[in-house]
C-alpha cells in the first residue's frame, strides 16, 4: 500500500461547507457585509467554466488533430448554478433576468418581466466558501481562509423557476452566466481567489 496515501498538507487545502453567494466581496481583506448576501441556498452551488477550442489543424492534409501550436481558445462559458431557498422581490427580478420591481398598495411588490435587457441587469456575483484548516470567526483579529469565485457581468439565463413541496420549503433553481464586455473582449468573465488564512 505504498501509494495509498494523501499529501501531508491535505487538510490545509479543502473547501468546506456550502459557501454563500454575494453581490460584493473584498478579497484583499476577506470582508463581506451581511446585507450583500443574496439569499439562502440549498444543496450547495456549482460553478463550471467550460472552454471551447478552435483547432486550426483540423481539415489540413498531413496534419494530426490537436496540434498545440494551432489550438486557440474560442470562448469560455462560465456558469454558476444551484437553488435558492429564500426569495425577495429584488432576487425574483434578478432570477427573471430582465424585470422591474414596483410598489403596489401596502407592502406588495410587483415584479414585471420585460423583453429588453438593460446594463443594470448584468451584475457581478461572488461565491465565497471556507478554505483551509484555518477558519476562525472572521472577527477583526481572526484569520479565515476562503475560496472566492467572481462571476463577472452575471445574468440569470435559467429563467424564473419555483418548485413547491408538501411539508417542505419552496425552491428557486438558478443559473447565472458570466458575460464578456464589448469594451474588453479578451477579459474572461470570471476570476478565482484563494486565501489560506
Amino acid at each position: 500500500m505504498k501509494y495509498t496515501m494523501v499529501p501531508t498538507d491535505t487538510f490545509k487545502h479543502l473547501v468546506l461547507n456550502a459557501g454563500i453567494l454575494a453581490k460584493n466581496f473584498t478579497p484583499a481583506t476577506g470582508e463581506i457585509a451581511a446585507s450583500d448576501i443574496i439569499g439562502a441556498t440549498g444543496d450547495g452551488v456549482t460553478f463550471n467554466a467550460n472552454v471551447e477550442y478552435l483547432d486550426f489543424a483540423d481539415g489540413i492534409d498531413n496534419m494530426p488533430k490537436n496540434v498545440a501550436e494551432l489550438k486557440r481558445i474560442d470562448t469560455i462559458d462560465a456558469k454558476m448554478t444551484g437553488t435558492f431557498k429564500t426569495i425577495t422581490s429584488t432576487l425574483a427580478a434578478q432570477l427573471i433576468g430582465a424585470a422591474d420591481v414596483t410598489s403596489e398598495s401596502g407592502n406588495v411588490k410587483k415584479i414585471t418581466p420585460r423583453m429588453n435587457l438593460k446594463d443594470a441587469d448584468f451584475q457581478d456575483i461572488w461565491f465565497i466558501g471556507d478554505y483551509s484548516d484555518v477558519n476562525e470567526d472572521g472577527s477583526s483579529s481572526g484569520k479565515a481562509g476562503f475560496i472566492a469565485i467572481h462571476l463577472i457581468k452575471a445574468l440569470s439565463t435559467g429563467g424564473f423557476q419555483l418548485k413547491s413541496a408538501n411539508k417542505d420549503k419552496g425552491s428557486f433553481p438558478f443559473e447565472y452566466t458570466g458575460h464578456y464586455s464589448n469594451a474588453t473582449p479578451n477579459v474572461v468573465p470570471y476570476e478565482v481567489y484563494l486565501a489560506e488564512g
